[in-house]
């Protein structure tokens, strides 16, 4: 029996998280600071303000990404935890389940999955609680 966090609960991408984003954020500031330069020296702005421009887009762009990345990847899960509750139980699941209680009860092991379910609707129970209500872990290697 596996009490509290699940191994691999907090996960990081690190090219994500540690090259391509710090990256994307040195060159946005360091495009501001290009362009405060030259318009101390009285220069010609049309590339500076290209170079903060692109920055600007390239960093928007990289925190986009991963957020559609996100979402994705908790439609699947809603996805998969509709169709174990329906194969487990012969029914649907609950649609006042949020979300995040979904994500939550993925941790589930199947013999307690669809009793936490109900009682999660019944409850009203947080992620939180949800979490420390498993008593079977069910690890999620594949979430990002």
């Amino acid at each position: 029996m596996n009490k509290g966090k699940p191994k691999g609960f907090m996960r990081f991408d690190w090219p994500y998280h540690f090259v391509t984003m710090p990256l994307a954020l040195i060159i946005f500031v360091w495009s501001g600071i290009y362009v405060v330069q030259v318009l101390r020296d009285d220069g010609a702005l049309t590339v500076p303000l290209l170079l903060f421009g692109l920055s600007l887009c390239l960093l928007f762009a990289i925190s986009r990404i991963r957020i559609y990345a996100t979402k994705n990847q908790d439609r699947v899960v809603r996805v998969e935890e509709q169709f174990r509750y329906f194969r487990l139980t012969g029914d649907v699941l609950n649609p006042e389940l949020e979300l995040a209680q979904i994500i939550a009860l993925r941790y589930a092991g199947d013999e307690e999955f669809p009793a936490l379910c109900q009682r999660a609707v019944k409850e009203k129970l947080s992620p939180a609680d949800i979490r420390s209500a498993i008593k079977n872990w069910r690890e999620d290697t594949m979430r990002v």
